[in-house]
């Protein structure tokens, strides 16, 4: 098997749909409609424990008790917005992979923009006043810095005179 069949070997292992899923067999529920209820349900939950991954693509020990928890609910006679609401009253709002807007969940909603807002602000107010300062390339200080001082003509000697020493 040559190196290029390989990579696209391990590329299809990668991208493939049952990679992703972390479900155990023995998770799986006999009724195909119930568990497809319960994938729809553990998809829109997240782990507590990896917070970027639903408890169906997570491995952890948290989300596979999440996952048996749902299915629980779900056997027993619940319906996806019961067992959504329990898991919500349990963990809260921060189970939801998509929170609700609400006054608890505003600072999810709002704060990567005020955020960002904040960066345009300082970037364009650090551009302004690097403008302002008046010289374009340097800051006001360097403007100012003896080094732009012309050379006195005892300075201008005592330089010749060091440059002399060091070519001797």
């Amino acid at each position: 098997m040559t190196l290029k069949a390989l990579w696209i070997l391990l590329a299809l292992a990668i991208l493939s749909p049952g990679a992703v899923q972390a479900v155990e067999p023995d998770e799986i529920l006999n009724d195909p409609a119930l568990e497809s209820r319960a994938r729809e349900v553990g998809r829109g939950l997240r782990c507590v424990v990896c917070q970027n991954q639903s408890i169906d693509e997570s491995n952890a020990d948290l989300a596979r008790d999440m996952r048996i928890l749902v299915r629980d609910r779900i056997t027993s006679g619940d319906s996806n917005d019961q067992v959504l609401a329990y898991m919500v009253d349990r963990y809260g709002d921060f189970v939801l992979l998509d929170p609700p807007f609400k006054a608890s969940t505003v600072v999810l909603w709002v704060g990567p923009a005020v955020i960002a807002g904040f960066g345009l602000l300082a970037v364009f107010g650090f551009y302004r006043r690097r403008k302002n300062d008046g010289v374009e390339g340097t800051t006001k200080e360097a403007a100012q810095s003896p080094s732009t001082v012309p050379l006195t003509s005892a300075e201008r000697k005592r330089l010749k005179a060091l440059l002399k020493e060091d070519d001797a």
